[in-house]
């Protein structure tokens, strides 16, 4: 009995979209786990899988982390705010993390690529690369 409480309680982290098309076109280095900033229709959105990470980057402005492009598209049960599917999302990155952004991309020029969305402890996080 104690063995599948055990096994339930580890699951495993849910994958709602992944990036394929950055594994191919670029060499991934170092990667990192950052939170979104959502609206509640955005995270239902997503919980059903209606996200697009096609042709979307991370862009840093004014010491921020937007991810820019990824397409949520909202469900037709929406409420009834106004939702829009192409707007930017901040990351929630440490101070630390966002400075090394800042130096790959402009020591380096490097670029930064987002590589997956899921979810962990029910919080929705998204994995993005330096390429």
């Amino acid at each position: 009995m104690k063995l599948n409480q055990v096994i339930m309680k580890k699951k495993a982290n849910h994958v709602f979209a992944t990036n394929r098309k950055a594994t191919f076109l670029y060499i991934l280095e170092t990667k990192f786990e950052a939170g979104l900033c959502l609206e509640g229709w955005e995270v239902v959105a997503i919980r059903q899988g209606q996200i697009n990470l096609s042709g979307s980057y991370v862009s840093i402005k004014q010491s921020e982390a937007y991810l820019i492009g990824c397409q949520i598209t909202p469900l037709k049960t929406a409420t009834n705010i106004k939702a829009v599917p192409d707007r930017s999302k901040k990351l929630l990155l440490t101070r630390k993390e966002i400075n090394k952004l800042i130096g790959a991309t402009a020591q380096k020029g490097m670029s930064i690529i987002p590589t997956k969305v899921y979810l962990k402890k029910g919080y929705v996080k998204i994995e993005i690369a330096l390429a």
